[in-house]
C-alpha cells in the first residue's frame, strides 16, 4: 500500500511539473476533531503533493490527543487555528476561510478516506479556465447501506431543488476559485456546510465541474439518518431564501 501510495505521489510531481500547476497557489483547509490516530499522516500527505500551497488546520477543541500532536509540528506553511470550544465542522471552515490566501480552496478531511494527490484532478479545470468550482465524485459502493443511501438521496435532492446535475453533493472535495467564496456569506455550523456551499455556488449560476476521484470509506463513523436532518433542511431552505 505504501509503494503504491508514494508511486502515486511521483507521478502526481511529475504531472504538476510538466503542466506549470506550481504557480498557483491552493488553500487546503482541514478542519480537525478527535483524529488523532489519522491527523498527522494526513497533513504529510497534503504536505507531499507537488503544489505550491498553504495548509490550515483549525482544531475544533479535540478532546483526545489531537492538539497535542499538531501542536508539535513546524511545517513551512502550516497554519493552526485552535478553537475554544466544539463548533463543528462548518464554524471549522467559516476559520479556515477567513484564514486563506490562495487562489483557489479545497476542503481536506483529517481521516484518510481521501487521497490529497488527487488535488491536482481537481485542479486541473481551474487552471485551464474552464471551471471556477470543481467537485470530486467518489465510488460510494463501500460505505455502509444508511450512508451511502443518505448521500444519494441528498444529491437527488439538490438536483431537484436546483436544477443540477450533480453525482456526489456530499463531497469532501470541493475546489472552489478564491473569488468565488470571497463574497459568500456562510452560517453554517454543522455538517450541513456542504449543502450550504453547494446550494449557494448554485444559486450564483456557478457551473460545477466533476471529476472521479478515490475514496476508501470508514466503517467506525457515528452516524446515523437522523444526521442528515441539517443538511435536508439547509437545502430546502436555502432554496428559497438566503
Amino acid at each position: 500500500m505504501e509503494l503504491e501510495y508514494n508511486t502515486l505521489r511521483s507521478l502526481g510531481g511529475v504531472l504538476a511539473w510538466v503542466l506549470g500547476w506550481a504557480e498557483m497557489k491552493l488553500s487546503v483547509l482541514i478542519p480537525v476533531y478527535n483524529e488523532e490516530s489519522t491527523v498527522e499522516e494526513v497533513l504529510r500527505r497534503v504536505a507531499a503533493v507537488d503544489l505550491e500551497k498553504e495548509i490550515i488546520v483549525v482544531d475544533d477543541c479535540s478532546t483526545d490527543r489531537t492538539s497535542e500532536i499538531l501542536s508539535a509540528l513546524r511545517w513551512e506553511g502550516l497554519t493552526i487555528i485552535t478553537h475554544d470550544r466544539n463548533r463543528g465542522k462548518g464554524a471549522a471552515v467559516r476559520t479556515a476561510l477567513a484564514a486563506a490566501s490562495g487562489d483557489a480552496v479545497i476542503i481536506q478531511d483529517a481521516d484518510l478516506e481521501y487521497d490529497p494527490q488527487d488535488y491536482h484532478k481537481l485542479i486541473q479545470p481551474f487552471r485551464e479556465g474552464s471551471a471556477k468550482v470543481v467537485y470530486g465524485v467518489r465510488s460510494l459502493e463501500g460505505q455502509e447501506w444508511h450512508m451511502r443511501w443518505g448521500n444519494r438521496v441528498l444529491t437527488m435532492l439538490t438536483n431537484l431543488l436546483y436544477g443540477s446535475n450533480l453525482q456526489d453533493m456530499e463531497t469532501c472535495y470541493k475546489l472552489l476559485a478564491g473569488d468565488v467564496v470571497s463574497g459568500m456569506e456562510l452560517h453554517a455550523d454543522g455538517f450541513d456546510i456542504e449543502a450550504e456551499l453547494t446550494a449557494k455556488i448554485l444559486k450564483k449560476r456557478y457551473d460545477i465541474h466533476q471529476v472521479p476521484i478515490w475514496y476508501s470509506p470508514r466503517t467506525d463513523k457515528k452516524l446515523t439518518p437522523l444526521d442528515g436532518l441539517p443538511t435536508l433542511w439547509a437545502l430546502i431552505r436555502l432554496r428559497f431564501a438566503d
